[in-house]
C-alpha cells in the first residue's frame, strides 16, 4: 500500500489503528466542551452568568487534554512502517545468484552470430553488482565450467575462450544443463536465483520443460537469450518452443537485440521476489522510528508544572 509514489508503508494494518485513536480523540473533545447535563436545565444566559461568578467548571487546557491522543496517534502512525526505497541496497550470496547456461553445440559455435553471442554474456556479467555468477556449458553433455563466483574477469575471460571444441560430446542437450543449473541453486541455497540459457533452441523437448519447472519451484527464474544463427532460423519451432521454456520458469525470452533489456532485467538487485519476502526491508528503509521521537513532544507536555 502506498501513501505517495516513493513510499510504502511496511505494515499498513496499523492503519485501523490511527483511525481509532482519532475517533476516541473526537469523542473525547466532544465529552470535555460541555459541562453535564447542566447544559439541558439552564438557560444559556444563566449559565453564562455562573460562569462568570465562578459557579460552573468550565472546561479548560483542552489542547493539553488531547495529548495522550496526539502521541498514539503518532505511536501507531509509526508502526504503519512509513518506508522509502533504499538506494544502498545490499545483495548477499544467498540471496541472489545467476547461472550462465550457455550452448557450445556446433550449430551455435560455428555461426557468424557466436562473437555476438559472447559480447552479449560478457556484457550482463559486467551488470550483476555484487551478485555471485557461474558458468554452465552444454552440448551433447553440461560441464559447470565455474562455480558460484564475484570474480567478474575470470568468469569473463572464461567466457571470451567457449569454443566448439570446449565440450567434446556432440549434440545439444539442453535440459542435462538446466537440471545442473537447479541443482546448483538448490546447494547454494539461493533463495532468488536466476538462470540465463544461451541456446539457438536446438535440442528442446518435454525433459527441459521439466527442469524448468524446478527452477521455478526453487524460487528461481528461467530466462533465455535467443541466438539467431542458421539453425534457429531453419527450424519454425524454436521460436514456440523456447517461450513455453521461459513460460514454465516464470521467465522471459530476449532476443539478441535486446541487450539492455536483458542487463537491467538480470542485474536488478531490488528482486520483486525479495521485496515480496521477509527480505524487503534489504531493499526499503523504515522511517517509523523518527516519528516515534515526534511522539515524545505530546508525552512531555503531561509532564508540564500545574498552577497552584
Amino acid at each position: 500500500m502506498s501513501a505517495f509514489p516513493d513510499i510504502l508503508l511496511l505494515r499498513p494494518f496499523w492503519l485501523i489503528a490511527v483511525i481509532g485513536v482519532m475517533a476516541l480523540a473526537i469523542m473525547f473533545r466532544i465529552r470535555r466542551s460541555r459541562t453535564g447535563d447542566w447544559e439541558k436545565m439552564i438557560d444559556p444566559h444563566l449559565m453564562a452568568a455562573m460562569a462568570r461568578l465562578g459557579r460552573v467548571d468550565i472546561p479548560k487546557a483542552r489542547g493539553i487534554g488531547q495529548a495522550p491522543f496526539w502521541a498514539a496517534g503518532l505511536i501507531c502512525l509509526a508502526m504503519t512502517g512509513p518506508a522509502m526505497r533504499s538506494s544502498d541496497a545490499q545483495v548477499f550470496r544467498n540471496l541472489g545468484g545467476v547461472v550462465f547456461v550457455m550452448d557450445v553445440s556446433t550449430s551455435m559455435t560455428t555461426d557468424k552470430a557466436w562473437q555476438h553471442v559472447v559480447t552479449i554474456a560478457r556484457a550482463t556479467l559486467s551488470r550483476l553488482g555484487s551478485k555471485p555468477a557461474s558458468l554452465i556449458v552444454f552440448a551433447g553433455d553440461s560441464y559447470t565450467a565455474s562455480a558460484f563466483s564475484t570474480d567478474r574477469v575470470h568468469l569473463g575471460q572464461t567466457i571470451a575462450l567457449l569454443d566448439a571444441e570446449t565440450v567434446p560430446d556432440k549434440g545439444s542437450r539442453p535440459a542435462l544443463a538446466l537440471r545442473q543449473a537447479a541443482t546448483m541453486l538448490d546447494d547454494a541455497q539461493i533463495i532468488a536465483g536466476d538462470v540465463v540459457l544461451i541456446t539457438d533452441g536446438g535440442g528442446l523437448g518435454p525433459q527441459a520443460l521439466e527442469a524448468a519447472k524446478a527452477i521455478a519451484e526453487l524460487g528461481g527464474r528461467l530466462s533465455v537469450i535467443q541466438a539467431r544463427t542458421q539453425k534457429s532460423t531453419d527450424d519454425p519451432d524454436a521460436g514456440p518452443a523456447l517461450q513455453a521454456l521461459t513460460k514454465t520458469g516464470n521467465g522471459q525470452l530476449y532476443t539478441m537485440q535486446q541487450t539492455d533489456a536483458v542487463m537491467r532485467d538480470v542485474g536488478r538487485s531490488d528482486d520483486v521476489r525479495l521485496e515480496r519476502s521477509d527480505y524487503r526491508l534489504l531493499f526499503w528503509a523504515d522511517y517509523g522510528r523518527y516519528l516515534l521521537v515526534l511522539a515524545l513532544l505530546p508525552v512531555a507536555a503531561l509532564f508540564r508544572r500545574r498552577a497552584i
